[in-house]
């Protein structure tokens, strides 16, 4: 379980922004401790520049999960998980959410803001914070994840 102990980043672009207020409000009042990368309005921007924002907060230790949203939630997808820490899942169901924390570890869960509404946003959220990674067979998987620098 992810407990209201861990500090959870928050990222998105214009077409996320909205989600991500609506996000976050539901964490803080769960007990979270928030740290908002920004977006910080709904005026046309670009989710790779809040994307790494977030990726570096978790890499420094600064956040230990994030979330983030954009519009299909493919870009921030993508971005977040060129950073090597960053475990990044897009999710729109709660079995999706269940399944990457459990066998994955997901450490960045990532949700389309124009194709979801807050209250499955909130349940899928919920599955998230509540499953812990299975371990067991799993951890070498997750090992492999990362590029190997030669």
């Amino acid at each position: 379980m992810i407990t209201t102990q861990y500090k959870i980043g928050l990222a998105s672009d214009h077409a996320g922004y909205e989600l991500k207020t609506e996000i976050e409000k539901y964490l803080r009042e769960n007990g979270y401790d928030c740290k908002d990368y920004g977006c910080f309005s709904a005026e046309r921007c670009d989710y790779p520049d809040f994307a790494h924002l977030l990726a570096h907060g978790i890499e420094s230790g600064e956040c230990q999960y994030g979330i983030g949203i954009c519009g299909s939630g493919e870009g921030i997808s993508m971005t977040l998980n060129k950073h090597q820490q960053i475990r990044a899942a897009l999710c729109w169901m709660p079995e999706i959410a269940h399944m990457t924390r459990l066998h994955n570890d997901a450490n960045v869960l990532v949700l389309p803001g124009r194709y979801m509404d807050a209250e499955t946003a909130k349940n899928v959220l919920k599955e998230f914070l509540q499953t812990e990674f299975e371990g067991g067979r799993h951890v070498e998987r997750v090992k492999k994840i990362p590029v190997k620098r030669d």
